[in-house]
């Protein structure tokens, strides 16, 4: 990004955000191109955030679990961890080998409103914040999502009556053409931590399916609950707020 763009975001003089960029670049965070003059970050921050997340023993606890739920329904597994801003991937794994195969979009964030996970998690939240949480991810934006994506908040919430009702949670060619997914949220006591789903090609993951996918997925969610080896804060709200989920 060139300097006068940092400068426009930040609201801050040129020559502040100069300053600001030269301490950063300094400390080893950010670098500038030599040929353009544009800043970027460093490398430093993904290697702390690795460091971070082998602190955490999830890789080494929870991916056994994830490579098996993987292996067994031959989709791409995936665990979310909750965070005060809602879902990240932490955590992924390809149980196909051949024919077609689902491969991930590279973001962390979770799409709330058009994923299997960001649904199981919206069901345990009170109904207000889920949507609130839901429109702040795209819900209503027609150019987000795949063909199935649901665009209004009264179709959302009654999709999130059914995930209530069945205990797991379905994207059907929500997030993408052609892809469906399945997941259920991880707790620990009564507070939710994560989620984990499968997904893969419809031809492999139709409705008919979903069932027996599910229990897959949800013996995995029980799985990771009793060995969950990382503690996080979940978001600060109104205990009143809080809605019981039947997972």
């Amino acid at each position: 990004m060139p300097l006068g763009e940092i400068s426009r975001r930040l609201d801050v003089p040129k020559s502040a955000a100069h300053r600001l960029l030269a301490t950063l670049c300094e400390l080893g965070w950010a670098e500038q191109d030599p040929d353009s003059g544009f800043y970027r970050l460093s490398l430093r921050l993904a290697v702390i955030g690795q460091r971070l997340l082998v602190g955490t023993r999830i890789p080494d606890i929870c991916q056994p679990i994830l490579d098996r739920l993987a292996n067994t329904t031959e989709g791409l597994g995936r665990i979310a961890i909750v965070t005060p801003d809602g879902l990240t991937w932490i955590a992924h794994s390809q149980g196909a080998r051949s024919g077609l195969i689902y491969q991930p979009e590279l973001v962390a964030r979770v799409p709330l409103h058009t994923t299997a996970n960001g649904k199981a998690w919206l069901t345990t939240l009170d109904r207000n914040e889920a949507l609130a949480r839901a429109v702040a991810s795209g819900l209503g934006d027609t150019s987000i999502g795949g063909p199935r994506a649901i665009t209004t908040k009264t179709t959302f919430s009654a999709a999130l009556d059914e995930t209530e009702e069945r205990g797991w949670a379905v994207a059907l060619e929500e997030a993408e053409a052609g892809v469906a997914a399945i997941a259920a949220v991880i707790r620990v006591g009564e507070q939710v931590v994560g989620t984990v789903s499968v997904a893969g090609p419809i031809h492999r993951f139709s409705p008919v399916m979903h069932p027996q996918v599910a229990e897959k997925v949800k013996s995995a969610a029980q799985e990771l609950s009793a060995l969950w080896p990382y503690r996080i804060a979940a978001p600060l709200r109104p205990a009143t707020t809080a809605r019981a989920a039947t997972s």
